[in-house]
């Protein structure tokens, strides 16, 4: 019975390699679509534009993320100026002291 089930398995599974092999080597049922060269043209001019674009936005972008690192930058100076005034505040000697 063993060796029954054993011998289904093992075909099952050549069948399925085979099947699939198979389909991965056959082209597709579906052939490329031809366009004219007008359309083919105005495709690219389409696709540059989009380009062109992307390539703005991602300067545009650029250009935020290196003004919001200044920004940064300077407020972690203000910070550390301040965390400066506030510990020569703390360790100053207190003329109030009772």
């Amino acid at each position: 019975m063993r060796l029954m089930q054993l011998i289904v398995i093992v075909g099952f599974m050549l069948v399925s390699t085979a099947w699939t092999s198979d389909r991965a080597k056959s082209p597709s049922a579906v052939p490329a679509a031809v366009i004219s060269p007008a359309a083919a043209q105005q495709q690219l001019v389409n696709r540059q534009a989009e380009v062109k674009r992307l390539k703005q936005d991602l300067n545009r972008q650029e250009s935020d993320s290196e003004r919001a690192s200044e920004r940064l930058q300077q407020q972690d100076q203000a910070i550390a100026e301040l965390q400066k005034q506030l510990h020569e505040l703390q360790t100053e000697p207190t003329s109030d002291s009772r």
